[in-house]
């Protein structure tokens, strides 16, 4: 696992707009982190490293937010289990043509696919944050 420290919401865009270079089709990638750890803001460089430019919110009540079939953005919050994940169609888009960010991933583990991306995001203070990712 690589290590990155970011100083600022910006560098964490910026670190996250390079790491969208690495991602391909079809890719799930977990967003592991506290609430407030930044794991949006890392969505939203993934997102301008994709060339999508709407604006990036997270998808906590329609717990997911679908960026034209380029990227998918899960929060799997309020979701108990993956049969509920299951029950909602969410499954589908992780063997889509799509990239799948997926916060609150252990909510649904049971459902996820078997190769998966990590990317775990420690506040360490203020706006710095641990950025761990493989």
């Amino acid at each position: 696992m690589a290590i990155f420290i970011s100083d600022s919401a910006n560098q964490t865009i910026e670190f996250a707009k390079n790491f969208a270079k690495t991602l391909k089709g079809g890719d799930v990638v977990l967003l592991n982190g506290e609430m407030g750890a930044g794991k949006t803001v890392f969505a939203k460089g993934v997102a301008l490293g994709l060339g999508i430019e709407d604006e990036i919110l997270s998808p906590t009540y329609a717990y997911m937010n679908d960026y034209n079939g380029v990227l998918y953005h899960f929060d799997c919050y309020r979701l108990s289990d993956g049969g509920q994940a299951e029950a909602l169609g969410l499954c589908d888009y992780f063997y889509s043509d799509g990239i799948c960010l997926v916060e609150w991933a252990e909510n649904i583990a049971s459902v996820l696919p078997e190769k998966v991306k990590k990317v775990n995001i420690i506040k360490l203070g203020n706006d710095k944050r641990r950025i761990e990712y493989e």
